[in-house]
């Protein structure tokens, strides 16, 4: 796997489950006009465990020869930087963003590997998420999470998901203790990859460690 040798601070964006990497061009282009340089990490979210895929993380950013790196996850994305930065440190890690990441539980999930006849289409890594604790904060770098309570997706197929929403992950959900900061957007899950203002909350936490609440 090839990565752009650099000396600048990067930020690398990571997809969710059952996605590709190519979900994250509007956002890392929204990036790269805040001023930020982007690279994008794709990774086989139901072949391979959570573990696994944070090894392979961790070899993709060793590549990248940046004085410092920002890490931005969507969904089971940020749980996979989360597990990387548990795992294999990456003692150069800045700010870490965590946007409708389940930190804190996820009843989705949860309910979908309880059935026999839907727990094959979750994959490895988030069944390796429901076995164990999602990791905490290290202590070298920022860790901030957006959360969105506009409830359009197919967790709310499922009945019971706790209110508010994001249409797949509960507010909640997206809690994690030794944050930095939290903020609460009105978007859906998926919406997120694709929204201007979660875009510019992302620049202002990468620039200054908060959210901007005046947005």
């Amino acid at each position: 796997m090839s990565v752009e040798k650099i000396t600048k601070e990067t930020v690398v964006l990571v997809h969710g489950l059952w996605m590709h990497g190519w979900v994250m061009t509007l956002l890392a282009l929204r990036l790269k006009r805040c001023g930020f340089h982007t690279v994008t990490f794709s990774y086989p979210s139901m072949k391979n465990s959570l573990s696994q895929n944070a090894r392979l993380l961790s070899n993709f950013v060793a590549d990248i020869t940046a004085s410092q790196l920002h890490f931005i996850g969507h969904s089971l994305g940020g749980v996979l930087v989360m597990q990387m930065l548990s795992e294999f440190p990456v003692k150069r890690t800045g700010r870490v963003i965590l946007a409708g990441s389940p930190c804190n539980m996820c009843y989705a999930a949860d309910k979908l590997a309880r059935s026999k006849l839907t727990r094959h289409i979750l994959g490895r890594s988030i069944l390796q998420l429901l076995e164990q604790k999602t990791p905490e904060c290290p202590g070298w770098c920022e860790v901030g999470t957006i959360a969105g309570c506009k409830s359009f997706g197919v967790g709310r197929l499922l009945s019971g998901l706790p209110n508010p929403n994001d249409g797949v992950i509960a507010v909640e959900e997206t809690k994690m203790l030794g944050t930095c900061d939290q903020i609460v957007l009105n978007v859906s899950h998926t919406g997120m990859l694709v929204s201007a203002r979660v875009a510019y909350q992302v620049c202002m936490f990468l620039k200054h460690g908060k959210f901007s609440y005046n947005s």
